[in-house]
């Protein structure tokens, strides 16, 4: 797709075309003058060592044999075929000797030195046309004038040659600008639209769409990459939403009418003041389970957002596990069961340690609930539980490479390999009945808190129960943990 004219000049493909021939045109035209200069000024410098080292000769010669043998010497070269230049003239500036035609006398009165580039007619050649030299005149005794040159037609076509060069050049550029262009319009300004198609397809409610990745391993992969998984990450917020928005609706919907039924029966009925208290009671009951449930949800909410309320902090794992065992010894020993508990420190982490605290309390519970004697009458979930395990529960907190494992066992049914990822979603229980207490977010806030701290929830048969396991990254520098060297409660 060719974009419009106006569009054309706001693209970055355009405008990185733009700056790529600007900035190489730029460095070539340097380069090409630079080397332009420097051989002028080479061969400048071979051009005056010549005229340098033949006025040596010729002045050697008058020395030897007066003006007679710089004349003979003169006319010999003159008529070699080369592009020197000789010249003698007397002191009215008509010439004795030379291959030059008369010169100006305000050029053969020119004081000796450096030498000068003057303009000069040929005797043997077009004298219509003149020429360009490089000329030194020296002063003999008597009155004579000697003048040694060069002709610079050659610098002048190396010097012709350059600015010719320098015209390719600048096409030549121009045209690699406009294939750069075409290359970038097509290859990144193409990926581009490509995205940008994408992103309105994603807004217009196309949440399974993803960005092309073409398995080049460009920055452009890297960042279709990175914008899927991000994209993964909404949609799978996203359904979690609505299944939560599902879920809400029908976990609420029983305790709610309940509780208006109940409210509504003791508004029809008159119970008495004591009928009236047991109706209130239950009623509150029935608000705080709800109010715990939203707590739930609220806490699970921050957690995955990374919002807890506190930054990850220097902690010692086996001093928050060891604390928990001590305060749950008791609660264990009250529902019928015991505590053993085996923690090994230190266990360096990173982390929050009311979070990971709540997440052992969470793993215990349900073991509490679901594998310690049912009290008479209460419904036992399907399973055999070996008579010498039953009503034990384990605490383990162990370094394993560079994790630490905070595990909690029961032995009690367990639950089946093919329900472990389901469980730690929200609002699933096992439990079909639901005459058990819970609202079925323990899990969903334990995988939620492995989550934030960069770990994982595993779950794995205890044979039989369940070990449910929360992996932690281990934090090399401790700084201020907290130091536990080993725990055996029981």
């Amino acid at each position: 797709m060719i974009p419009s004219p106006g569009r054309l000049f706001r693209t970055t493909a355009f405008k990185l075309a733009l700056v790529y021939l600007v900035v190489f045109s730029g460095l070539t035209l340097f380069l090409i003058a630079y080397i332009s200069r420097s051989t002028t000024d080479l061969l400048t410098r071979q051009l005056e060592s010549s005229i340098a080292t033949e006025i040596s000769s010729l002045v050697e010669q008058y020395r030897r044999g007066g003006i007679r043998q710089v004349v003979g010497s003169v006319e010999i070269r003159s008529r070699r075929p080369s592009a020197s230049l000789y010249l003698v003239a007397d002191f009215s500036g008509r010439t004795i000797v030379g291959n030059v035609a008369d010169l100006p006398l305000a050029v053969l009165n020119l004081p000796d030195g450096k030498p000068v580039q003057v303009s000069y007619q040929r005797l043997d050649g077009d004298v219509a046309r003149e020429f360009q030299a490089l000329v030194r005149v020296f002063a003999l005794p008597g009155g004579f004038r000697l003048l040694v040159g060069r002709d610079v037609g050659e610098r002048t076509e190396f010097e012709d040659v350059i600015a010719e060069s320098i015209q390719f050049v600048i096409l030549v550029m121009v045209v690699m600008g406009l294939v750069t262009w075409v290359f970038v319009s097509r290859s990144v300004l193409g990926r581009v639209e490509d995205m940008a198609e994408t992103s309105r397809r994603i807004i217009s409610g196309d949440l399974g769409r993803r960005l092309q990745v073409t398995g080049s391993g460009d920055e452009f992969d890297n960042l279709a990459t990175s914008l899927n998984h991000m994209l993964e990450r909404i949609e799978a917020l996203m359904t979690g939403l609505k299944e939560v928005s599902d879920d809400i609706a029908h976990d609420l919907k029983t305790p709610l009418t309940r509780l208006r039924n109940r409210l509504e029966t003791a508004l029809r009925d008159s119970r008495g003041e004591a009928g009236y208290r047991e109706a209130i009671g239950a009623s509150i009951e029935d608000a705080d389970e709800l109010i715990h449930l939203f707590d739930a949800l609220l806490r699970i909410a921050r957690v995955e957002a990374g919002s807890s309320g506190d930054e990850l902090k220097p902690l010692d794992a086996a001093a928050i596990a060891a604390d928990v065992a001590e305060l749950y010894e008791p609660v264990v020993e009250d529902a019928g069961g015991t505590l053993t508990a085996r923690v090994d420190g230190p266990l360096p982490i990173a982390g929050n340690r009311a979070l990971i605290s709540q997440a052992l309390t969470n793993l215990l519970d349900n073991a509490i609930k679901y594998a310690l004697p049912p009290e008479e009458g209460a419904p036992a979930l399907s399973g055999t539980v070996a008579p010498a395990l039953a009503g034990t529960v384990e605490l383990r907190a162990k370094r394993v490479g560079e994790e630490v494992h905070l595990t909690v066992v029961d032995h009690g049914p367990g639950i089946p390999l093919a329900d472990h990822e389901r469980v730690t979603q929200r609002f699933v229980r096992l439990e079909r009945s639901r005459t058990l207490p819970g609202s079925g977010l323990g899990l969903s806030l334990v995988s939620a808190v492995a989550r934030l701290h960069g770990g994982r929830l595993a779950l794995a048969d205890a044979g039989p129960g369940l070990a449910a396991t929360l992996v932690l990254p281990v934090r090399l520098e401790t700084g201020g943990a907290e130091e536990n060297h080993g725990t055996d409660v029981h």
